[in-house]
């Protein structure tokens, strides 16, 4: 006959296939799920600055400063195996010594039951926006796009764009004051 501890076994590896069956269901219904939503981005005020680089041979490198608005309805992504969404701005430019420079300028959490609806103004960079040379000034085409990782119960940790970005040109000479 089957003893207690054998009995115990078989239940526990039983629970543990049914457990496995119905989060792998749980993940194949959200799978497919478009989760693009529409963003709008207005920059108001581009600054670029030529500072001392301290990670490098004493060289200056351009830093820039953005303000920039916000507004996305981040409602649509939502759903029931939808645990937080990983938000974050980057900027996209090409120099001469790079081909593709990618820079992340801000970033939120939004936990589920927040407040879905982003409407920020006046929002300034969360991090520098250093460029390791001097491939910022009187670049024409810097590019901010809003992305986001959906942080699922169940399932793949999907990275998704979203449907609007802006172009942006940088000035062509630096700033001398101290303020932003």
């Amino acid at each position: 006959m089957n003893t207690v501890l054998s009995r115990a076994n078989s239940l526990f590896a039983f629970s543990l296939s049914v457990m496995a069956a119905l989060t792998f269901g749980c993940f194949i219904t959200t799978a497919f799920k478009d989760r693009s939503v529409p963003v709008n981005i207005h920059v108001s005020k581009v600054m670029l600055k030529n500072v001392d680089d301290f990670t490098g041979p004493r060289e200056r490198s351009d830093l820039g400063f953005v303000t920039f608005d916000l507004s996305a309805d981040l409602q649509p992504i939502f759903d029931w195996n939808v645990k937080q969404l990983f938000l974050y701005l980057s900027a996209e430019y090409s120099t001469k010594s790079n081909v593709l420079n990618q820079v992340v300028l801000w970033d939120k959490i939004v936990m589920r039951g927040d407040n879905t609806k982003l409407n920020l103004k006046d929002m300034k960079s969360k991090y520098y926006f250093f460029d390791d040379g001097n491939g910022l000034r009187a670049n024409k085409n810097i590019t901010l796009t809003l992305s986001w990782n959906v942080v699922p119960n169940a399932g793949i940790l999907p990275l998704v764009m979203g449907s609007g970005h802006v172009s942006l040109p940088f000035p062509d000479t630096y700033e001398t004051a101290k303020s932003y």
